[in-house]
């Protein structure tokens, strides 16, 4: 049975730690044959320089073989019916990895697909992104559970995951934002059902002083992602107490990493000192795409024994 990859939750606490354990040991043990012959599609309505580039690697890296799908070529939903697509991308490759604008053509690739399909990032979650994000807070902090997580910024497709996966690997999870961009009820109340079973915590508060005080990880995105540009200036004003910069981080742990999914405003979501400070994990995040990426695929398209 195929499996496929469209939120944290599909792993389960479980699966999400071993995957992130595999992903330190191919970090420091390099290539792997593992995937030999595969082949994976890259179909991507949204540009990308790290989904793409780490997934291309990642794929090679494990003996496998990978094609890029732009949206001219595809026009997926438009040019051609999204269950259309899925279905002939079936008949060619071993699994599908879609960056999209909507979830729900995510959810429909996965119904019509009879192979694996992945999440690169829709306007939902942003699975692959959370995870890296863990095998850094892993790396530099030695473990997760215990970890205190402060992200200060939109409710978006990266928070919830982060807040997911931190409420499912017991790490205190907590997200300021001002008021129209919290986090849904949705995933508040999934996270709150998880963390009560893993012993963490889910705060969200409009304050962001409140929401790093003690924090072991201060994270942060854009205020405005992709398909959001004509709301830039509104997100400016509404955002503007919600900058992470050297006072607000004056009161996380004196030894909190700054992270950031990238790419940056310098000067709008945090400034450049502490973007290119040495708090800064953002380009140890950006690398561990490529070392989770290839977890993802051999925890998905290697057979359990």
């Amino acid at each position: 049975m195929k499996k496929d990859l469209l939120s944290v939750i599909d792993l389960g606490p479980a699966g999400a730690e071993q995957l992130i354990e595999e992903a330190l040991v191919m970090k420091q043990g390099g290539m792997r044959c593992l995937l030999p012959w595969r082949s994976v599609a890259l179909l991507f309505e949204k540009p990308s320089l790290r989904t793409r580039v780490s997934f291309d690697l990642a794929v090679a890296q494990l003996g496998g073989h990978c094609l890029y799908l732009s949206p001219q070529e595809v026009g997926l939903g438009q040019r051609e019916p999204v269950p259309d697509v899925a279905r002939v991308l079936s008949r060619y490759v071993d699994c599908i990895v879609a960056r999209v604008f909507s979830h729900d053509t995510l959810v429909q690739l996965a119904q019509s697909a009879t192979v694996s399909v992945i999440n690169a990032l829709s306007d939902v979650e942003h699975p692959c992104q959370a995870l890296a994000d863990f095998l850094t807070i892993r790396e530099r902090k030695g473990r997760l559970k215990g970890v205190r997580l402060a992200y200060v910024g939109d409710g978006n497709n990266v928070a919830r995951s982060l807040a997911l996966l931190s409420a499912m690997l017991g790490v205190d999870f907590s997200i300021a934002s001002p008021s129209g961009y919290q986090l849904d009820a949705a995933a508040e109340s999934s996270a709150r059902r998880l963390a009560a079973t893993s012993g963490s915590s889910v705060t969200l508060t409009g304050d962001p002083f409140q929401a790093v005080k003690d924090a072991d990880v201060v994270y942060t995105d854009t205020w405005t992602s992709m398909g959001q540009e004509k709301e830039a200036a509104i997100r400016r004003v509404a955002f503007a107490d919600f900058q992470v910069n050297a006072a607000l981080m004056s009161h996380a742990h004196p030894d909190a990493v700054f992270m950031h999914c990238l790419p940056a405003h310098h000067g709008e979501e945090v400034t450049s000192d502490i973007l290119n400070g040495e708090s800064s994990a953002v380009f140890d995040q950006a690398e561990n795409r490529l070392h989770v990426q290839k977890a993802v695929l051999a925890q998905i398209l290697i057979p359990a024994d």
